[in-house]
């Protein structure tokens, strides 16, 4: 999957259902090519050029599923 498919995904948090927004960044290990984190723009989407909240980090392991329209994850927010 190339890193333009990905950032169109809605990244959906499973434990309250609320969409947190699209993929912005990833991080990788160098050593094995292994996508470590995923990042998600925090706060007001709409008004994201004011924002001064951090990105939401998603480590990969709290990633559920990947599905052709949406990314699943299970994290406390």
């Amino acid at each position: 999957m190339l890193f333009s498919e990905l950032k169109c995904k809605d990244v959906i948090n499973v434990r309250d259902c609320k969409k947190l927004g699209h993929v912005c960044d990833l991080e990788f290990d160098e050593c094995s090519g292994c996508i470590c984190k995923i990042m998600v723009p925090g706060g007001n989407q709409w008004l994201g050029f004011l924002r001064c909240e951090p990105n939401i980090v998603i480590p990969y392991k709290d990633i559920r599923q990947i599905g052709p329209d949406i990314i699943l994850v299970d994290i406390n927010c």
